[in-house]
C-alpha cells in the first residue's frame, strides 16, 4: 500500500514539475522547452516507432511532434487530462498523417527502454523490461486501434479517458478496443 502511495505521490510531483515547465515554455523560457523535451523524448519516440514499426520514420515523426509542440504550446490549456496526453494527441495525429501520405513497411528495430526508475528493485525493472516486450510482441499482430489503445495503456500507464483523448474515441469505444485485444491475447500465447 505504502509503494502505491508513493507511486502516486511520484506522479502527483511529476505533474506539477511539468506543470512549471508549461508555463515557463509558454512565457518564452527556451530551457523550459528543452527540458519539456528531454521529459518527453522517449516515450513519443517509443510510441511513434511502435506506430510505424521503423526507427528512421519514428525520428523523423518525433521531430515533427515536438516542431508542432513548438508552434502549440501557447495555445495549450490544462484541463483534464495532463500535459503528456497533449503531447501524444500531437504525436498520434502526426502518426496518422505519415500513413496517409505513405503506406510503406519496414522491418521494425529494438524500441528502447524508458530510463530506469532509481527507486526500483533490479529484479522489478528485469520483470517489467521482460513483460514490455513480451507484450510488444503480442501485440504486434493485433489492429492498429488495438495496439496503440494497449500500448497507451500498458506501456505509458494512461488511463481510460486520457488513450480516449489522445485517440478521439469514447471512453467505451476505448474499453471495448481493450476487452476484444486483451481477449484475442490467450489465443496468442497458445
Amino acid at each position: 500500500m505504502r509503494a502505491k502511495a508513493a507511486g502516486e505521490g511520484g506522479r502527483a510531483a511529476e505533474q506539477e514539475r511539468v506543470r512549471v515547465l508549461v508555463e515557463r515554455a509558454q512565457a518564452g523560457d527556451t530551457d523550459a522547452l528543452e527540458e519539456l523535451y528531454l521529459v518527453h523524448f522517449d516515450h513519443i519516440y517509443s510510441y511513434l516507432h511502435l506506430s510505424v514499426g521503423n526507427r528512421h520514420d519514428a525520428e523523423d515523426l518525433t521531430t515533427q511532434t515536438f516542431l508542432k509542440m513548438l508552434e502549440a504550446i501557447d495555445r495549450f490549456r490544462w484541463r483534464s487530462v495532463p500535459f503528456s496526453a497533449w503531447l501524444f494527441r500531437i504525436a498520434h495525429n502526426v502518426a496518422m498523417d505519415h500513413f496517409r501520405a505513405s503506406r510503406r513497411s519496414e522491418p521494425r528495430d529494438e524500441v528502447p527502454e524508458p530510463e530506469p526508475d532509481p527507486t526500483t528493485s533490479a529484479e522489478e525493472e528485469a520483470m517489467q523490461s521482460i513483460g514490455r516486450a513480451s507484450l510488444l510482441e503480442l501485440i504486434e499482430d493485433l489492429s492498429p486501434d488495438q495496439r496503440q489503445v494497449l500500448t497507451l495503456k500498458f506501456v505509458f500507464d494512461f488511463s481510460n479517458a486520457e488513450v480516449a483523448r489522445i485517440l478521439r474515441k469514447s471512453e467505451g469505444a476505448i474499453k471495448s478496443l481493450q476487452h476484444r485485444a486483451l481477449a484475442s491475447l490467450p489465443r496468442r500465447i497458445g
